[in-house]
């Protein structure tokens, strides 16, 4: 199997389909446009909803790109494993009423072995029990070798509102180096031996927000398969931090802390990805905040600083990757250099703040978890935990972060009710006073929001709407 680099790859996928009379999309913003449903971006599939659901009609019925995304569901996993990250680029192939399951899983399995080079005697396939349409076409069309296919009852895609319905996934055999050892291990094994390349989804029904299922206008078909695995498959490395992609941005942490990725490997894997994901994110348009996606990007800017602190890195250091990133990352977005500046001076800014409260903060909570474990405790109070929130801006995440390393959970619903406590004392302090303005008289009268521009400028034309007494 030859080597391959990253942008070869995507380069490859663009190629293949195009061949395969698809549109190449561009990857829309990580940003949903008019999908209340999801906060980020976080599938192939996610922009093309309203295609999937018969709501539009695409300019061409076969498509394919490779989707920037966001996932955060598994942020404490993030630099612990191999696998994953918090961004990540999905290549997909898409059909909308054209083409179905014969020419996915066919095309999938000759851009894999004829294209990157896959052996195929290393390949698996998974089915659901009940498709004897996607049986067939592993078995009898493509010749799949019936030791080689698993039936997997959880084989049918469903990820909330939206299109669903049973799914086809290849896997690829690593090796017994990668394994774990048991006799029993194979395909669906937690160990990293049996690794899943490329998802095909037969999409066939529409999940509704009222939990129904109902037949989807055509049969639709809807592939991922995960760019920086494939990537991590084919240059023969252990782990996706790894790959061709990451090395600037690993190359840059060493020089900027003195320290090596294979004696602080979680340390680096967490900076590298969270360096990616706020690159990205910001380049897009969202910024720091106190909810929603902003907190997203608030939290993996301070858990990258916090894990820059056990490699020395003592002050804001996270806004020098962002040209690391655009090195690594701009032959597939070339519009992130455009923005470099900008993403630097929101990540620097930010990372200024934190570091304020940081180090008194973790000093405090550092001599709390100590106490807990000389008592035999395992539970941190949670008035504690919003005595540093409230006096330090610790958010309770990253103060679960912590205590979680050295054994320790958070009691959160006395945090909340802490919380809440607080709120309930700052209404009644509220409560009659005239200096509340935002909330009375002229101010609510005057048309039109506001925009916080801070991060770009520190001054800017004004005109005056209102005066008030």
């Amino acid at each position: 199997m030859q080597k391959k680099t990253t942008n070869q790859l995507r380069r490859l996928f663009f190629d293949f389909f195009t061949g395969k009379a698809h549109d190449i999309l561009p990857s829309a913003p990580l940003i949903p446009k008019d999908d209340p449903t999801l906060l980020w971006i976080n599938a192939g599939m996610a922009p093309l909803k309203p295609f999937f659901a018969g709501q539009q009609l695409p300019n061409n019925p076969r498509m394919a790109s490779s989707q920037k995304c966001i996932r955060t569901n598994d942020i404490e996993n993030v630099g612990k494993t191999a696998r994953h990250h918090t961004f990540f680029e999905m290549l997909g192939s898409f059909s909308i009423g054209d083409y179905f399951k014969e020419e996915t899983l066919v095309w999938g399995w000759e851009f894999l072995k004829d294209v990157v080079g896959l052996p195929e005697e290393r390949m698996y396939a998974t089915i659901h029990p009940d498709d004897e349409e996607a049986r067939h076409i592993w078995l009898e069309v493509i010749g799949l070798p019936p030791e080689r296919l698993v039936e997997d009852p959880e084989n049918f895609w469903d990820i909330g509102p939206g299109p669903c319905g049973p799914n086809s996934e290849i896997y690829f055999d690593q090796g017994p180096e990668f394994g774990c050892g048991s006799p029993n291990c194979g395909v669906g094994c937690d160990c990293d031996r049996y690794l899943e390349v490329w998802n095909h989804v037969f999409s066939q029904y529409n999940h509704g927000k009222d939990g129904s299922y109902t037949p989807l206008p055509n049969k639709n078909i809807d592939t991922g398969m995960g760019l920086e695995r494939l990537a991590a498959v084919v240059q023969g490395v252990s782990s996706n931090f790894e790959i061709d992609l990451f090395q600037p941005i690993m190359q840059e942490i060493e020089c900027l802390s003195g320290q090596k990725w294979r004696e602080f490997t979680m340390a680096f894997n967490v900076i590298a990805d969270h360096a990616r994901a706020v690159t990205f994110a910001i380049n897009d348009g969202a910024l720091p905040a106190n909810e929603g996606r902003g907190y997203v990007i608030r939290r993996l800017i301070r858990r990258a600083v916090r894990f820059g602190k056990t490699l020395g890195l003592n002050s804001p250091f996270l806004y020098k990757l962002v040209q690391a990133v655009i090195a690594a990352m701009e032959d597939g977005y070339p519009d992130l250099r455009a923005n470099q500046e900008f993403i630097e001076r929101v990540i620097r800014i930010e990372e200024e703040r934190f570091h304020e409260t940081l180090d008194e903060g973790v000093s405090l909570l550092n001599s709390l978890l100590a106490d807990l474990k000389a008592a035999g405790n395992t539970l941190l109070d949670g008035q504690a935990a919003f005595r540093l929130y409230d006096t330090f801006g610790f958010p309770v995440d990253l103060t679960s972060d912590i205590a979680a390393e050295q054994g320790i959970a958070v009691d959160e619903a006395g945090f909340e009710q802490a919380m809440a406590e607080q709120r309930e004392r700052a209404r009644a302090a509220r409560a009659g006073v005239e200096g509340d303005f935002g909330k009375h008289g002229i101010f609510n009268e005057i048309e039109g929001g506001n925009v916080f521009i801070g991060y770009a400028a520190t001054r800017c034309p004004a005109q005056v709407l209102a005066i008030s007494d």
